[in-house]
């Protein structure tokens, strides 16, 4: 308790000068959680909405931190994990799930004790983590080229789709069966029919590579990359695989987001700023802000429903490890 009072306390003194420096017509920092314990990159984020709790994989501490959204207060450490970068949580099981890229394994715990509950070992490099709320399935990508199937409420592996190379950020469409699955290795984006668990098209990137992060209109049937070679936001019709617009965006990109209530995309960056674009119609948008964050700070997390984004700033010399909250400005 003692620790959580003082990261609260010093959360306030800093992010005090920190709001001068914010401005702009999209995103206001309103917290920053220093993480004086957590070393190394950090990956990606889930949120249990129900608990108001945000995990967030801390993959050179070998740990999930997590997080109380109502208060900005770490309340846990899962430890003793071997470079967590996927993390998900389930609302139906109440499980979290958590891919470790050094040993392949996806680890299942009990979302409220926290206790392992089961182990799936994948052959290796086990990274993002999706759900098929609908089918109660869980994705993972991993390895040399796969997404692994594991049943939620059981946290058994039940299936896998072979891939080309490694798959990165991936979408499942709410309105039909198919995956979007970014390979950069391959320099393509892999369309995944997750009802035959196949191949059923292949979009190639061209003059762009490094396709790292990813986002989904399935609405309006758009797809959003940002590559890093060169970088630039990439906007897809699903429909066709054309690519039907491209804009300059922040380097070393490891998240990105579409805010489909204010038509925004954000494209967090390790260059040390966020890309905040504005859909004028489907095919077209323009740059809205450009908001400074810190080096190496390449991976977020967006919540529509809490209308936040959350950024990982990690640890580096005088830098110190911190979450920083957002509120979206409408």
């Amino acid at each position: 308790m003692r620790r959580i009072l003082m990261e609260s306390f010093v959360a306030l003194l800093f992010v005090a000068p920190v709001f001068a420096q914010q401005g702009g017509t999209s995103l206001r920092l309103v917290a920053a959680i220093p993480l004086p314990n957590v070393d190394g990159r950090i990956d990606h984020f889930a949120v249990d909405l129900q608990g108001r709790r945000l995990f967030m994989s801390a993959l050179g501490n070998n740990t999930v931190e997590v997080f109380d959204l109502k208060t900005h207060q770490r309340l846990h450490t899962i430890s003793g994990l071997h470079e967590p970068q996927g993390v998900l949580y389930d609302p139906a099981s109440k499980r979290i799930f958590v891919a470790n890229g050094d040993d392949g394994t996806t680890v299942v715990f009990d979302g409220a004790t926290f206790q392992a509950l089961d182990t799936v070992h994948l052959s290796s490099d086990a990274d993002n983590v999706r759900l098929d709320a609908a089918a109660g399935t869980v994705y993972v990508g991993y390895g040399e080229g796969g997404l692994g199937m594991i049943e939620a409420s059981s946290g058994k592996q039940v299936g896998e789709i072979p891939l080309p190379a490694h798959p990165e950020s991936f979408q499942l469409e709410k309105s039909g069966p198919r995956i979007f699955v970014n390979v950069p290795n391959a320099s393509q984006i892999v369309v995944l029919d997750r009802a035959k668990r196949s191949v059923v098209a292949r979009w190639r990137l061209g003059e762009y590579a490094a396709n790292f992060p990813m986002a989904l209109d399935d609405a309006h049937q758009r797809l959003f990359v940002v590559a890093r070679r060169p970088a630039e936001l990439l906007i897809f019709d699903t429909g066709s695989g054309k690519l039907v617009g491209h804009l300059a965006a922040v380097g070393d990109s490891d998240d990105v987001w579409y805010d489909a209530a204010l038509k925004r995309i954000y494209a967090s960056g390790g260059e040390g700023f966020i890309s905040v674009f504005e859909q004028t119609d489907a095919d077209h948008f323009r740059a809205l802000a450009k908001i400074h964050t810190a080096p190496g700070a390449r991976t977020s997390f967006f919540s529509p429903e809490l209308s936040r984004l959350f950024l990982a700033v990690p640890h580096r010399g005088a830098q110190q490890c911190e979450l920083r909250v957002y509120e979206v400005i409408k």
